[in-house]
């Protein structure tokens, strides 16, 4: 979680090796279940990439191809990472929109995309997402493009379909509810760094960073009345010209001298990590 520009979506795409020329990945490692993906070839990154390791990106219509069936879609991640034929590919992937909960299942696969409602549309990429059965799936903000309705029905068939396949999911939102509806722990990103990380219950109740304390303070209460949310003053640095000391600290209520001089390292305070001195 994080303002925009904060650099949640683009550690991602450095995790699923998306992050396109002139940007590039300057980590040391870069590690998931055992592997180093920075040392992998191109040929093991695809084997890892939708079997292993899977995304499920922002917006449904642009992250499907219109020139090409569902089927054909979703048959070739079968294919590809299962080594299964056409027919039982086809077969399983009916399976698996029925489990997404698209009606008439069988017909429907041989539509394209454009023939899909946006919510029928993200339920086609979870299914894509979920078909190589992954151990960890990667969210970046699968419900900003559908309705409100939609979203909530989204969320919980995403909860329910990885609890039956035991597959983690890493969720980039805005929407604090679904963090507080999905979430076992929270990593509170400012300007491409990691301000905090702390359980659910935490961020919500007790934060540690000034940042967090802001973010949670501008969420209206229903159990409150109050004449004005907490503002945090002032905007998110461009990334080309972040201030010496802490990211945070032209922003912050609580800035010291130390601030301005040394940037913090994430500092371990009982279940708490934070950045901040």
């Amino acid at each position: 979680v994080g303002e925009s520009g904060s650099g949640k979506s683009v550690t991602m795409m450095a995790l699923m090796g998306l992050v396109a020329y002139p940007g590039r990945v300057t980590a040391d490692k870069l590690r998931f279940d055992g592997h180093d993906l920075l040392s992998l070839s191109e040929a093991q990154r695809r084997q890892l990439i939708g079997k292993d390791l899977a995304m499920i990106f922002q917006d449904p219509m642009t992250s499907l191809n219109p020139y090409l069936t569902v089927e054909r879609q979703m048959t070739e991640v079968l294919q590809f990472h299962k080594g299964q034929d056409r027919k039982s590919a086809r077969a399983a992937s009916v399976r698996m929109l029925d489990a997404v909960r698209i009606p008439e299942a069988a017909k429907r696969i041989d539509m394209y995309p454009h023939e899909f409602s946006g919510g029928m549309r993200q339920r086609v990429v979870i299914a894509l997402a979920l078909a190589g059965e992954p151990k960890l799936i990667v969210a970046d903000e699968p419900t900003t493009a559908l309705d409100v309705s939609i979203q909530a029905q989204i969320i919980d068939l995403l909860k329910k379909l990885c609890r039956e396949q035991g597959a983690a999911v890493m969720l980039i939102t805005h929407d604090m509810g679904v963090i507080a509806e999905t979430a076992d722990r929270v990593v509170v990103m400012y300007a491409g760094r990691v301000a905090e990380i702390c359980n659910v219950r935490d961020v919500i109740h007790a934060p540690s960073h000034p940042y967090t304390v802001g973010l949670m303070g501008s969420i209206p209460s229903v159990h409150q009345h109050v004449e004005r949310l907490v503002q945090i003053d002032g905007t998110m640095p461009r990334l080309n010209a972040i201030p010496q000391g802490c990211a945070f600290n032209p922003r912050c209520p609580s800035v010291m001298p130390r601030c301005q001089q040394e940037r913090p390292v994430l500092k371990q305070v009982g279940a708490t990590s934070a950045a901040c001195w």
